[in-house]
Parts: structure tokens; C-alpha cells; sequence
């Protein structure tokens, strides 16, 4: 008997746009909802995302998580992108799971994000920042530029401006850096972008 073709999974949440946005942070695309802590970006309970950003902008790994209910504090994450003009969306709008888990080395990205057109629509944004190789490639190659290093900027035009790069380490739990290092890595970003 034949395998099946994975079914196309569409992305589940429109992009998080602050109206003055500077700085668009793109992962590859959601887990399975079973993963879910909350129905927002990085939802899954044991990815460090949201640690590090605890870390970065206050200090404390666990600021949004909320023990008692076992989820991140969706609101506090909401307030803290609007007031430091984050912005979050992924690259794949729709994808084919070839496993059955969210591992980018098993995602087939079907439909990738228009990146130009939301760049000339949110004319504030001076920078984008993936949060993993496979994102990155499939941005720098939207882009026309070469894959950067970890935690250093390449800079590119699109929608008529010039625009940086910046790749930084994976936040999922299978990537091979300790969670200090990491917040290290993403705080030296946010401070060179002004952000801190």
C-alpha cells in the first residue's frame, strides 16, 4: 500500500503586528495544537522563547510563565511586543508535517510568507530576526542575500529600503546551547537594534 502525502497544514494565527512595528521576528511555523500552551507564537511549553525574553527584558526566565495554570501569560507577552514594537510571524503560511512533530528538519514548507509585500505594508520595520535555520534560509533566499552567521547582522533591500538580517540561535530545546547563552546571544541583538 502507497504512504500517504502529509496533509497541508495552513498557519493558524494572522500575523502580531504592533502599528509601528521596527523589528519582525520569524520563526518557521507552529507545533501540532496538542503542543499548545496558549494560541500564540511559541506556544509550546518547553520551548525557551519566551525564557529568554523573560531573561533579556526583565531579568527572570519564568516572567511570563504562569505556573499554576502550566501556560505563558499571553497579555503580558502581547503588552511587552506592543511597547517595544515587536513584531511576530513565521515563514511557512502553509506546510506538510513529514513527521509528527514541529522539528523544521521535517517540515516541508508549502507556501512561504510574502515578505516584500509586508515589509512595504509596515514601513516602520528596520530589521527582521529568525529565530532558526530553516527561516533563515528561506528569508535570506526571499531577500537575495547569503545566510548570515549566528547574532550577526547582513543587511539587504526590499520594499525599497534597506533592511537588516539578523539569525539567531533556535529557542526550541533540541538546539545545542544552554538557555544563558542564548539569552546572551538574543540580548546583544535587541541592544544593537535599541530595543533594550
Amino acid at each position: 500500500m502507497k504512504p500517504s502525502t502529509p496533509v497541508i497544514e495552513r498557519h493558524p494565527w494572522p500575523p502580531f503586528m504592533p502599528r509601528d512595528a521596527r523589528l519582525l521576528m520569524l520563526g518557521t511555523f507552529p507545533p501540532k495544537p496538542e503542543r499548545w500552551s496558549m494560541p500564540f507564537y511559541y506556544p509550546n511549553r518547553i520551548n525557551d522563547f519566551w525564557r529568554i525574553c523573560g531573561m533579556v527584558f526583565y531579568g527572570n526566565r519564568d516572567h511570563f510563565w504562569n505556573e499554576a495554570e502550566r501556560r505563558f501569560r499571553q497579555a503580558d507577552i502581547e503588552r511587552m511586543l506592543t511597547e517595544r514594537r515587536i513584531a511576530l510571524w513565521d515563514t511557512g503560511m502553509a506546510v506538510r508535517r513529514l513527521r509528527d512533530n514541529a522539528s523544521d528538519k521535517f517540515l516541508e514548507i508549502v507556501e512561504e510568507i510574502e515578505l516584500e509585500r509586508l515589509l512595504a505594508e509596515y514601513a516602520t520595520i528596520e530589521a527582521v530576526v529568525t529565530t532558526g535555520e530553516k527561516a533563515t534560509t528561506v528569508v535570506a533566499g526571499q531577500m537575495g542575500v547569503a545566510v548570515p552567521p549566528i547574532g550577526r547582522p547582513v543587511s539587504a533591500v526590499m520594499a525599497g529600503r534597506s533592511v537588516a538580517l539578523w539569525r539567531m540561535p533556535s529557542s526550541s530545546r533540541a538546539y545545542p546551547l544552554s538557555l544563558d547563552k542564548k539569552a546572551a546571544a538574543y540580548r546583544a541583538m535587541f541592544d544593537a537594534l535599541h530595543i533594550l
